[in-house]
């Protein structure tokens, strides 16, 4: 029985043929051998001195492993039972700039729903007749649907098929959009609920694509893949802004906002179904691969490691407790949710409140309000965290060769510097616009920069078995901590600093603005937490890798 490996990349045009002895080929995938048959392969060089027969991991070919340990998909080699096997690294590596350019395509169709409602947030407030608070609230319902459904997805992407579950996330959440827009001001509190299941289809899709990526590519690839993944953040937050800025404008009715996306969903769910691997390879035991030279690479897995590798969801929890990289991290990333989560719902209407206090714009008093500053207001979202994104991984790619600890001390210095970017701004606001939407805008762009390199500690301080549910306790946790509720104390503080006042433009203003300035601290404060993060952040790199 023979078979004939293709050696892709560097000798795209040799071939190596190995008589395979008996020992194999009753069962292909046997993963035992002896030691005569090791040397009748040429892989026992690769184990070095056993000092007893057998043991010999059969590494080329998939022996019998449990189902998630198998090679799928994009990353999975070629491997089929017959006399050839062969192993395209290219072609794989093409289907995974394929999947991971689907995976971008949806998350920014995800972050445009993000922000359909804050783009029109004056629009739907007169409608539904609601207070500041109220507003907030709608936010906030969005937020912790999404938080709590996070873990569950998390749990599920660990242990079930990936692209099934991001599919029937994008079917739903696409479905409850285009619903929403057909709802009449009677029934607000169906809105709230729609937003609230937006939230739990979006949270299918945010904890699990994340891990595919990271699948797909190796470490140097995987910082640049996840960065452009993490640039439709920003880019699809900015988009949902002018989207529904765009369509409350053309057509007079902000129901319409909400029409498009699900158009953009349904696309996406065909490019999921066509283009995307029903199952790609976990990363969690030793890679698989064959040798330039054609011989089998055998690496022995540590006795208990591998085998006994499956744990329980307290367990995994258990453990990420005591990673403190993990922990202070996710509390760094708590303080940008929030920050990022008040500006993102609020800064369009606080603008306008300015503008109003300032005279230079009429109170609205019309269904279809004026709509330049979330326009402007997106395009600044878009063009900083496209700037931000990139810088930030780019500095900590050249900073990591001579700091090991340059990923949160980057991440600590850009949260000290937005924070004060954004309390100048608030400053600002009430004598010059033009100062305000500048100093939001450094405000935002040092937010973006943190990013791509927050998700990229998490990933190289948890083992892969665990990062699925890293992922979803960290969606957990900023956001039930930070930009769920960020919106309605916002709201909640501008309502009470107005309630002892006689109603006016200037205190409808202030009171906006004042309650603004909690933004500034909790920004230093996040800064704290990411330079907590660098006193352990080493220890849990080497511990992660020896994993």
């Amino acid at each position: 029985m023979k078979f004939q490996f293709l050696v892709a990349g560097l000798f795209p045009a040799a071939s190596v043929v190995i008589e395979v002895p008996p020992c194999l080929s009753t069962e292909l995938t046997s993963a035992w051998c002896t030691k005569e048959t090791l040397h009748s392969l040429g892989c026992l060089s690769a184990l070095g001195n056993m000092q007893s027969p057998g043991a010999c991991e059969n590494t080329g070919l998939q022996s019998q492993l449990p189902l998630e340990e198998r090679n799928y998909g994009a990353t999975a080699a070629q491997v089929r039972q017959g006399p050839l096997v062969s192993v395209s690294r290219s072609g794989s590596m093409k289907r995974a700039y394929v999947t991971a350019a689907v995976l971008c395509y949806v998350n920014l169709i995800n972050f445009m729903d993000w922000f359909i409602v804050p783009g029109i947030l004056l629009d739907i407030q007169g409608y539904f007749k609601l207070s500041d608070g109220d507003t907030g609230l709608l936010q906030t319902v969005f937020i912790l649907c999404y938080m709590l459904a996070a873990p569950i997805f998390g749990y599920l992407g660990d242990r079930y098929n990936r692209k099934i579950i991001l599919g029937a996330g994008v079917f739903f959440w696409s479905a409850v959009t285009l619903g929403s827009s057909f709802i009449s001001e009677w029934y607000y509190w169906i809105f709230f609920l729609s937003r609230g299941l937006v939230g739990i289809g979006t949270a299918s899709y945010s904890t699990i694509a994340p891990t595919i990526i990271a699948d797909l590519f190796e470490e140097g690839k995987r910082t640049t893949m996840l960065s452009i993944f993490y640039l439709f953040i920003p880019v699809g937050s900015g988009l949902g802004y002018v989207l529904a800025a765009g369509m409350a404008d053309v057509t007079d009715d902000w129901h319409w906002a909400f029409r498009i996306t699900p158009c953009m969903g349904g696309l996406a769910l065909v490019l999921l179904i066509l283009l995307v691997p029903h199952r790609t390879q976990r990363r969690t035991a030793a890679h698989r691969a064959l040798s330039i030279s054609g011989t089998i690479r055998v690496k022995a897995e540590k006795p208990g490691v591998q085998r006994t590798a499956k744990t329980t969801w307290c367990q995994d929890v258990a453990s990420l407790a005591k990673n403190w990289s993990f922990v202070w991290s996710s509390l760094g990333l708590t303080a940008m949710a929030f920050v990022t989560g008040a500006l993102g719902t609020w800064v369009p209407l606080f603008l306008y409140r300015a503008e109003v206090a300032q005279g230079t714009e009429p109170p609205c008093l019309q269904e279809s309000c004026n709509s330049s500053n979330s326009l402007i207001f997106g395009g600044i979202t878009i063009g900083t965290g496209i700037l931000g994104v990139t810088a930030g991984a780019e500095a900590a790619r050249r900073l990591r060769k001579i700091n090991s600890k340059a990923d949160p001390l980057i991440c600590a210095t850009s949260m000290f510097i937005s924070a004060l970017c954004l309390y100048v701004a608030l400053v600002m606001a009430q004598t010059n616009i033009i100062s305000t939407f500048i100093f939001v805008a450094f405000g935002e762009l040092f937010l973006s920069v943190n990013w791509a390199v927050v998700t990229d500690i998490l990933l190289y301080v948890v083992t892969p078995r665990r990062q699925s549910t890293a992922l979803a306790l960290q969606i957990l946790v900023s956001h039930l901590l930070g930009d769920a509720g960020s919106p309605y104390l916002i709201g909640t503080i501008s309502n009470a600093i107005q309630a002892n006042k006689v109603p006016s433009v200037q205190w409808s203003f202030w009171s906006m603005q004042y309650s603004f300035i909690l933004c500034a601290f909790v920004g230093v404060l996040g800064g704290g937490f990411f330079l907590l993060t660098s006193f352990y952040i080493e220890e849990d790199r080497k511990e992660a890798e020896q994993l």
